[in-house]
């Protein structure tokens, strides 16, 4: 991971599920998850300094959501629309005009990707966005689902490698996840490759 990047107009900060229920003492924690909030907000910083836009995306279910262990799907009950669970994390320090995007808001739909069942891609082609900068939550699921759709739609992705951590339901998930991503096209980055 040695590439340097200039952010330029066209750069496109999304970051992804940071909320209270996937990180430590949440329903669905991702280990380390909370890991994940220091690079994410030096990358915050560099986009402000840009005046670059930001986008925050979140899990925002219904209390019944198909996802939900209850209703026959793989997790615990997880960011129920409007409960503390579903907030950013308090240290997340988002923008006062950061646009959120709420996905998985039908109780019979499941999605993993920012860009499913969502506003995304419209907000996407309103900024002229050319290059997105994805991290957050987690790698092996909403990271990697996001990614691969954006670089479906032929965005250039890079990967904020520095700013995911995974749920290893395997233990190799989140490193298979990231290969995968990088076979894709997305380029790894840490915040200090940024210039």
């Amino acid at each position: 991971m040695d590439a340097k990047v200039s952010l330029q107009h066209g750069d496109v900060l999304i970051v992804v599920h940071v909320q209270n229920d996937f990180v430590e003492g949440g329903t669905l924690a991702v280990p380390g998850g909370k890991e994940v909030v220091v690079p994410v907000n030096r990358y915050i910083q560099a986009f402000q300094s840009k005046q670059l836009s930001i986008i925050a995306t979140r899990d925002w279910h219904p209390y019944n959501h198909c996802s939900f262990r209850d209703q026959g799907g793989s997790w615990p009950p997880h960011c129920v629309q409007g409960s503390p669970g579903a907030q950013f994390v308090a240290e997340l320090l988002l923008p006062p005009d950061v646009t959120i995007v709420s996905s998985a808001t039908q109780a019979h739909k499941e999605a993993y990707s920012g860009f499913e069942f969502t506003e995304l891609q419209r907000h996407l082609q309103g900024l002229g966005a050319k290059r997105l900068f994805i991290g957050g939550l987690a790698t092996d699921y909403c990271v990697l689902a996001t990614v691969r759709d954006g670089l479906a739609l032929h965005y250039e992705v890079f990967l904020l490698a520095d700013a995911v951590r995974a749920v290893n339901v395997h233990p190799d998930d989140g490193a298979k996840a990231q290969a995968e991503m990088e076979r894709l096209g997305a380029v790894p980055i840490r915040v200090s490759d940024i210039v």
